[in-house]
């Protein structure tokens, strides 16, 4: 085994907002120490969000989804190994081990992220996914040559590239069990205004199937009907990539990374951050396990703070904002569920409000911003919904 030369400093493992942000944080704090992201991304760190939608509808290019020109990384001293697959973690010789190569660190920071989890069906296989920039290049190539397209799931990546397909001039049904999109999530009501947002951007919206097989460009459906499509998405979910550290002996629990509020993990020096963390929220008062752009930046600035000596926490209200064709939704939320809604009609926009036990967890608008920025404060402070509401 070789060893790197470089002195101890920041390693980050991931290149996603959670990655970016914690070399960012730690920099702003000490301008002296080695900063090394690892990641196994050929691409410089990039949003995801713009992959789904402008850079799908070709509005966009892959330089229009930096995070962070590239001449930023040389100015702020900040190198960035591409390419580099992670191998082992050694947490009690504090070092990274990459292709041979033994990095070592003083602190640590996992930021992996999460991948995408192939559907289970026979020829799920086949679908394409859409993750990173070269999957989104990979759809988009396809989508040139396209006349339809079957997209598979209804989460909001599946929504957005519908939509997106759609307004490309691509024909795009999207199929999912659920009677409406996000319905257990949102509310039927709510997943109804969905639907009409995918049919206004051109899409067509399948529920209440579940896909059988893939068989040779056909999406074969288990109410016996087929849909034949030139191209196939499947957008079915993400599993955190949690093995390194499970794998290092750092505590993992149903497959996430447990840390506390200020993203440190059960071993001294190594904290973790975005998707692959199971983070305590002290507003909250609980777990939070986040799967969103902002919340990935939220953690990592608190990981990246503390990893320089700060002693910061995560106590944001977990976040999104989604644009289906022309309609951007925004919502607030803890994820755990509700036992009322209040669904409220404002003519060129709605808001739902969602309250358990009396209090507001979570809000969802289109249109309506005074009460996107309201709720986030009520759901943060657990105060009930007013009146005037």
């Amino acid at each position: 085994m070789t060893h790197a030369s470089d002195e101890p400093g920041l390693v980050v493992i991931g290149s996603g907002p959670a990655g970016l942000s914690a070399a960012d944080a730690f920099r702003q704090r000490d301008s002296s120490t080695p900063v090394t992201i690892l990641t196994d991304d050929e691409e410089l760190p990039y949003e995801r969000p713009p992959l789904s939608k402008e850079f799908l509808q070709g509005e966009a290019e892959a330089d229009d989804a930096q995070l962070h020109p590239a001449d930023w990384f040389t100015e702020h001293d900040v190198r960035v190994l591409r390419g580099s697959a992670v191998e082992a973690i050694d947490v009690a010789g504090r070092t990274v081990r990459v292709d041979g190569t033994s990095h070592p660190y003083r602190s640590l920071v996992l930021a992996c992220g999460a991948g995408p989890v192939a559907p289970p069906f026979p020829g799920g296989d086949t679908a394409l996914q859409l993750r990173s920039l070269a999957d989104a290049r990979r759809l988009r190539t396809r989508a040139e040559g396209a006349t339809s397209a079957v997209v598979i799931g209804a989460g909001f990546i599946g929504c957005e590239a519908a939509a997106s397909l759609a307004r490309r001039g691509v024909t795009a049904t999207l199929v999912a069990p659920s009677a409406v999109p996000q319905a257990k999530r949102l509310g039927e009501r709510a997943g109804g205004r969905i639907v009409d947002m995918l049919r206004a951007a051109g899409a067509e919206y399948r529920g209440g199937v579940s896909v059988e097989a893939i068989e040779d460009g056909v999406v074969r459906l288990d109410d016996g009907s087929t849909l034949e499509a030139d191209l196939i998405l499947a957008a079915t979910g993400v599993q955190p990539r949690s093995a390194l550290a499970e794998a290092a002996g750092i505590a993992v629990e149903d497959g996430r990374i447990l840390v506390d509020a200020g993203m440190r993990t059960s071993v001294d020096g190594v904290f973790a951050a975005g998707d692959v963390a199971w983070a305590h929220n002290p507003a909250a008062g609980r777990r939070i396990a986040v799967e969103h752009w902002q919340d990935a930046d939220d953690h990592g600035a608190v990981a990246g703070a503390n990893a320089a000596g700060a002693r910061e926490e995560w106590t944001s209200v977990p976040g999104f904002w989604t644009t289906i064709g022309d309609a951007t939704l925004k919502y607030h939320a803890w994820g755990d569920g509700y036992d009322d809604e209040h669904f409220v009609d404002h003519g060129d926009g709605f808001t739902v409000w969602y309250e358990r036990d009396g209090s507001v967890v979570a809000v969802l608008t289109h249109e309506a911003d005074d009460d996107y920025d309201r709720g986030e404060e009520l759901v943060a402070k657990g105060l009930p919904l007013p009146a005037s509401r």
